[in-house]
């Protein structure tokens, strides 16, 4: 399914380019479900790596052609050099690794710099121009579709405009689709690098593409630019994944072609699908999600000052570049100190409750939050906290099912010099009285294990809840141990997760209200306590 030649190209080069990010190790396996979601959002091309010079990648190759990988909008893409110097194409090993991948598409790299072609090379530029025309009319005549890199492409130019040229003219002489001015070095700037892009439009009249590194931390603005000089091929990487500094983002540079230039560059509806295919990527690279990431970081459409808030209320779009729905993302109103009326309202809303009709309600609502904030709490992270607080200040919405008398800890250490932690929590839930005591490999783990077994009689489905991430934070402006300490427990019940605070100078009471704060929300979303039973006349020990 060959992509009509006038057709705008998003190439992505994530499975061999992003690979190379520090701490990135695809399996195969990773490099085929990475494949499958670059598919779903529709990118155009999927380079796969580079076949015959990395075992991983060939065997990518493989299972790609056996069946493994069904692609229904991206063509699949081999990554490989060119013939070496003084040597018959027909005879490279490394040629040959390119059509056995089966891919209907190779980029080839070369090398567009004189000074690389001497002393990276060590041969001629007439040798490396051969290199070029020899294995791109190769490639085609074997029914391949040819894309060249010109690595280094500006730095070339800077030294020689025009041998770069020459060597994209010798390229589609042979046959190649798209010549790739490369920013291999990353250290060109948007204005500079517009103007040698449309000079070599101009000059050459072929068609461009865009390949850039983020060292100077403009590789989208550059490939922009390129686009707005008349590149018609952009080369990126999901979440910007690259050497080094990294490369262009897919999920930026993708929606600033739709959204702001107005171009159409992916299939209908495929670009509300970025927040999803973004995250899955980085969760396959065991790396965390980029909060702050343009377009589809959680925190991109946060807002956190009260006029904001303000005026969000009176239009979405007076403090919004663009809907958030067109990439997949929601607006979100973080509450803090900062926040007046209006983005406890919003909040409110986002929560699900109409708070319109309670004024008081939101008053005192303003007001513990920014008492509690000057405590050292801090809801930003910790929505499941807020919704908790919220609703003890609405008509009715008590918000726990349980009451709590009292809880300790006991920390032993035993003659075989292992630690152990005890636990014991007393409440009041389903009308009875409960104490129950556990152990744990650590006090916090002890008082969530003995909360829970207080708790699962009355509440069975307590079972489905886990804790799933404990961050603690020593709060500024007290030193040592009688430090005022933050704790932000994250907890899920299978289906999403939610998050709780607790603050105090003891970090165990600090984790207990976080803990229990945690288990009272997942209480609500589960539903109500089982009735009670006839009351004991005692209390229930577990």
């Amino acid at each position: 399914m060959p992509p009509v030649d006038d057709a705008f190209h998003v190439f992505d080069t994530t499975l061999r380019d992003g690979a190379q990010r520090e701490g990135i190790s695809y399996s195969v396996a990773d490099k085929l479900a990475v494949a499958r979601l670059l598919d779903d959002f529709g990118v155009g091309f999927i380079e796969g790596g580079w076949p015959g010079a990395l075992p991983k990648d060939t065997e990518f190759f493989a299972r790609a052609a056996a069946g493994e990988l069904a692609l229904s909008t991206a063509q699949l893409v081999a990554f490989g050099a060119t013939r070496r110097a003084g040597v018959r194409v027909q005879d490279d090993a490394q040629v040959r690794a390119l059509l056995d991948s089966r891919a209907p598409v190779v980029t080839l790299v070369a090398k567009s710099d004189v000074r690389h072609v001497a002393e990276a090379l060590r041969t001629t530029e007439d040798e490396n121009l051969a290199m070029v025309r020899d294995t791109v009319a190769f490639l085609v005549g074997e029914g391949r579709r040819v894309f060249l890199d010109c690595e280094h492409f500006f730095d070339g130019y800077a030294h020689d405009p025009d041998y770069g040229v020459l060597l994209l003219e010798t390229a589609f002489e042979a046959g190649a689709s798209v010549g790739v001015l490369c920013d291999t070095n990353g250290g060109m700037l948007p204005g500079r690098l517009h103007a040698i892009v449309a000079d070599v439009a101009r000059r050459s009249g072929v068609r461009l593409g865009i390949h850039c590194q983020d060292d100077t931390g403009c590789a989208v603005a550059n490939t922009i630019a390129a686009v707005e000089a008349g590149a018609t091929h952009v080369q990126c990487t999901a979440n910007g994944y690259g050497e080094r500094t990294g490369n262009a983002d897919l999920f930026v540079v993708v929606p600033n072609l739709e959204l702001k230039l107005g171009m159409t560059v992916l299939p209908p509806g495929r670009l509300p699908e970025a927040v999803r295919v973004a995250h899955a990527i980085a969760e396959i690279a065991n790396l965390p999600p980029d909060t702050h990431q343009p377009y589809v970081g959680t925190s991109s459409f946060a807002h956190k000052a009260g006029l904001h808030a303000s005026a969000l209320k009176v239009a979405a779009d007076l403090y919004s570049h663009c809907d958030p729905a067109d990439v997949g993302n929601d607006t979100r109103i973080l509450v803090t100190e900062m926040a007046g009326r209006a983005s406890v309202e919003l909040k409110g809303r986002e929560l699900g409750y109409d708070l319109s009709a309670e004024p008081e309600a939101i008053g005192r609502v303003v007001e513990r939050v920014k008492d509690l904030e000057s405590q050292g709490w801090t809801f930003e992270a910790a929505d499941a906290s807020f919704e908790l607080l919220l609703r003890e200040e609405l008509p009715g919405g008590r918000p726990y099912q349980f009451d709590v008398e009292s809880w300790r800890t006991i920390i032993e250490q035993r003659p075989d010099g292992t630690v152990q932690a005890e636990a014991t929590v007393k409440v009041h839930a389903g009308g009875e009285r409960i104490i129950a005591t556990r152990e744990g490999n650590g006090p916090v783990n002890a008082l969530d294990n003995a909360l829970r077994a207080a708790l699962r009689r009355t509440f069975p489905d307590l079972r489905r809840l886990e804790l799933v991430d404990y961050k603690v934070r020593i709060l500024a402006g007290r030193a040592g141990t009688g430090a005022v300490t933050r704790v932000l427990v994250t907890t899920s019940d299978g289906e999403r997760e939610w998050s709780t605070v607790g603050v105090h100078e003891n970090v165990i009471a600090a984790s207990w209200t976080a803990i229990s704060e945690a288990v009272a929300y997942g209480l609500l979303r589960l539903g109500p306590a089982a009735p009670p039973s006839a009351p004991p006349a005692a209390p229930t020990v577990q």
